[in-house]
């Protein structure tokens, strides 16, 4: 549920403040095409996006955002491209850490660790360790990361671990999730203006609202992150009951 409280931005009232904001970071690519640009500054322009809106996220009051930065799928499109984004990544965390140490940011990757170059994998590693006492927000950066995938992870280690079958519910299979000891999505947002989750969170996401807005992600402001919020706000979530 999402927690009662209120912040008051603009003319309009964002009433109910979602614990849980994940957001499928879409349309860079087409953001760069549009400017005539390659796709690997679209790319670049939308990992320096994801500082200013966890900022925005914080001021709202969010506790967990989680950004869709890398799907195992996309290690599928060219190479070139491929490489281009792993240099990225590693970048911002390399950049990035120390600053979201210092304002209390929880860093957490979710996805298959092992799957990722070896210098982003130890500073992905060192982010982590460096931040998991922090409490202001959490951060989960999903890079090779499939919700089947996770799904499949988590029942391999299940039958690893020997748990008897009358013992499996929904709670245990959660547990051995990625996300393991966090609260499940409220609210999805995917930028770029398709309708389709893309293998995204799919176990958390049963009773997640979604909000989808043509604008691309580098282009997705604060303001386009209050728009959402209220939107969301808006809503009556009833989890399948009157």
């Amino acid at each position: 549920m999402p927690r009662k409280s209120s912040e008051t931005v603009g003319a309009q009232e964002i009433i109910n403040v979602p614990n849980h904001v994940a957001i499928i970071m879409d349309g860079n690519g087409r953001w760069a095409r549009r400017r005539g640009l390659p796709r690997i500054a679209g790319h670049r322009a939308g990992t320096d996006n994801i500082r200013p809106i966890l900022e925005a996220c914080v001021e709202f009051g969010v506790k967990v955002l989680t950004v869709y930065a890398f799907s195992t799928e996309n290690w599928g499109r060219p190479q070139d491209e491929v490489r281009g984004l792993m240099r990225l990544l590693g970048e911002v965390i390399d950049r990035e850490v120390s600053r979201l140490h210092a304002n209390g940011v929880r860093l957490r990757h979710i996805g298959r660790l092992q799957d990722l170059p070896p210098e982003l994998m130890r500073g992905v590693r060192e982010g982590v360790e460096l931040t998991k006492d922090n409490t202001t927000i959490t951060l989960n950066v999903a890079i090779s990361y499939g919700g089947r995938q996770e799904i499949v992870d988590a029942v391999k280690q299940i039958v690893v671990n020997g748990v008897e079958p009358e013992k499996i519910d929904e709670s245990l299979i959660s547990s051995y999730l990625y996300t393991a000891d966090q609260p499940d999505p409220d609210l999805i947002i995917r930028t770029g203006g398709e309708m389709r989750l893309s293998n995204f969170l799919i176990w958390q996401s049963a009773y997640s609202e979604y909000y989808s807005t043509p604008v691309c992600w580098p282009d997705f402001n604060t303001e386009e992150l209050r728009k959402a919020l209220l939107a969301y706000s808006q809503r009556e979530r009833r989890f399948g009951k009157v």
